[in-house]
C-alpha cells in the first residue's frame, strides 16, 4: 500500500486551492451582480461596492418588469430557444444516424462535406442573402433556419451512435423494425446523455443569440432578449419610463443594468442541474471513441 509523502499532501491541498479561486473567481461577477441589484441609491452612493445590502430592495427587477419591451424579448427568446432547440435536435438525430452506418453509400463524401464546412464557410454576405430570399428577414425564424444544425455537434451525435453495438440494430430488424423504428426506439432511449447535452448546447447558443439578431431583424417589437439587455446596459432603453419607484427604494441605473443582466442569467443556469448527471457522460462518449 502506498503512503502519502508530505510533498503529495501539499500538491493536493495546492490544487483545491486554486480550483477554490477559480471557483470564487467565477462565482464573484455573479454574486456582484445579484448585490449591486438589490441594492438602494444612497446605499450604493455611501458604501459602492455592494455584495451583501444592509437593506435590499427589489425596486430593480420591479422596474425591469414593468418594461413591455423586456417581456415581449423574453418571449421571444424562450420561444426561439424551445423551438429552435427541439429543431436542432431533431434534425442532428436523423442526419447523425445514418452517417454512423458505414454502410450508407456516400457516406465518406457526406462526411468531408461536413467537415469541410467546419473549417470554410461562404461569409456574412452570402448568408443574409440566403436569409433574405427565403423571406425570413424580420423574423424570428431567421434566429432558427439559419443555424439549425451544427456540424461540430452533429459529429459528436455521430461518433456517440457510431459507439452503440451494431447488433442492436440487427436484432431489431430480426423483429421487423425499420430504421425509423430501430432509431426512435432503440437508438434515442440509450443515446438520452448525447441527447442531453447537445440540447444544453444548443439551448445555450440559442439564448445567448446576439449577432444573428443584429444581422437579420430591425423591427425593435421582434428583438430577442439579448439585444434589449445591450440597450439597456448602454442606457439606450429607458426601463423607468413606466414604473417610478418610491422614495426609500430608489435605485440608480447601475442596479437596474445588473438586475437585467441577473434575469436572463438565471433562466439558463435553471435548466443545468436537470440535466446533470447526463452532462459530463454525454461529453466524454460523444467526444472520444472507443
Amino acid at each position: 500500500m502506498l503512503t502519502r509523502t508530505l510533498g503529495d499532501k501539499a500538491g493536493q491541498w495546492l490544487i483545491v486551492a486554486l480550483l477554490a479561486l477559480l471557483g470564487a473567481s467565477c462565482v464573484f461577477p455573479f454574486l456582484y451582480a445579484v448585490g449591486v441589484s438589490l441594492t438602494t441609491l444612497e446605499e450604493a452612493a455611501r458604501r459602492g461596492i455592494v455584495l451583501i445590502p444592509h437593506r435590499a430592495t427589489a425596486a430593480a427587477y420591479r422596474e425591469i418588469f414593468a418594461n413591455d419591451m423586456l417581456l415581449q424579448s423574453f418571449r421571444i427568446t424562450l420561444f426561439v430557444t424551445i423551438v429552435g432547440t427541439a429543431l436542432n435536435v431533431l434534425v442532428t438525430t436523423v442526419t447523425a444516424y445514418p452517417l454512423a452506418r458505414k454502410q450508407l453509400p456516400g457516406r465518406n463524401a457526406a462526411l468531408l462535406y461536413i467537415v469541410f464546412t467546419m473549417l470554410f464557410s461562404g461569409g456574412l454576405i452570402p448568408q443574409y442573402i440566403l436569409v433574405k430570399q427565403l423571406g425570413l428577414l424580420n423574423s424570428v425564424w431567421s434566429l432558427v433556419v439559419p443555424g439549425l444544425v451544427s456540424a461540430f455537434y452533429l459529429m459528436i451525435v455521430k461518433t456517440f451512435f457510431e459507439q452503440l453495438p451494431e447488433a442492436l440494430d440487427d436484432a431489431a430488424r430480426i423483429d421487423g423494425a425499420g430504421e425509423l423504428r430501430i432509431l426512435l426506439a432503440v437508438i434515442v432511449p440509450l443515446s438520452l446523455p448525447i441527447m442531453a447535452t447537445v440540447s444544453l448546447f444548443y439551448a445555450v447558443d440559442h439564448w445567448n443569440s446576439y449577432f444573428s439578431a443584429v444581422l437579420y431583424i430591425n423591427d425593435a417589437t421582434r428583438f430577442p432578449m439579448q439585444i434589449v439587455l445591450r440597450n439597456i446596459l448602454l442606457g439606450a432603453t429607458d426601463v423607468s419610463a413606466e414604473y417610478t419607484p418610491l422614495p426609500e427604494d430608489a435605485v440608480n441605473p447601475i442596479a437596474i443594468q445588473m438586475a437585467a443582466v441577473v434575469t436572463t442569467t438565471v433562466p439558463i443556469l435553471l435548466v443545468y442541474p436537470f440535466i446533470q448527471k447526463y452532462f459530463t457522460k454525454g461529453v466524454l462518449l460523444g467526444s472520444v471513441k472507443g
